[in-house]
């Protein structure tokens, strides 16, 4: 019998003290290793005190007469709209299907084919994600494209949404002749 198989009433092998050590060691560092390693997790977005409720009324809108070109445009834009932005879905809209979109409540507006924006050459226009916009009477309006689109954020929402129509705008409605200074170049 050698040194590790003999009994002794009260004591363990060093052997036996090693494993009893370490395992629990070992496993505290593996699942540190892991804790570190694992992907970081975007935090759970926190429940709301209450569900919110989205009306069922469509969104009040003019729908000015269009010419054969704006109309053209302007259904292809809404055509691309997506349903929803960000946490906003689509809504109906009373009139102009065909040239208006509104989303969320309060309600997220956008409306083709407006009037081009006026303003004085002093005014700033400002480039978002390749789509130039001048911002007056509580809207934003394009100033870089054919058909001009109007976009209207209230103040419950970020202005931010903008930048969620831009692919889009730079897809279906064209560039106009003429560019605004302080635009930037054609995309």
């Amino acid at each position: 019998m050698n040194n590790d198989q003999t009994a002794r009433p009260g004591r363990r092998s060093p052997k036996t003290v090693a494993t009893v050590v370490a395992l629990p060691i070992a496993l505290l560092a593996g699942f540190g290793f892991f804790q570190a390693m694992r992907p970081a997790t975007e935090p759970a977005p926190a429940p709301s005190a209450a569900p919110q409720a989205m009306p069922t009324t469509p969104v009040a809108m003019d729908a000015p007469a269009l010419n054969e070109r704006q109309t053209l445009v302007c259904r292809a834009l809404l055509s691309q709209l997506p349903d929803q932005v960000r946490d906003l879905p689509r809504r109906e809209v009373t009139a102009g299907h065909e040239q208006n979109a509104a989303y969320g409540d309060p309600a997220l507006t956008l409306a083709c084919g407006v009037p081009a924006a006026s303003y004085p050459p002093t005014d700033d226009v400002i480039t978002l994600d390749g789509v130039c916009w001048h911002k007056g009477g509580g809207a934003w309006t394009t100033v870089d494209r054919e058909v001009p689109v109007r976009v209207t954020v209230p103040s419950a929402h970020n202005e931010q949404l903008l930048i969620n129509f831009s692919k889009t705008l730079i897809a279906t409605v064209p560039h106009a002749e003429r560019i605004p200074v302080g635009c930037g170049t054609r995309a």
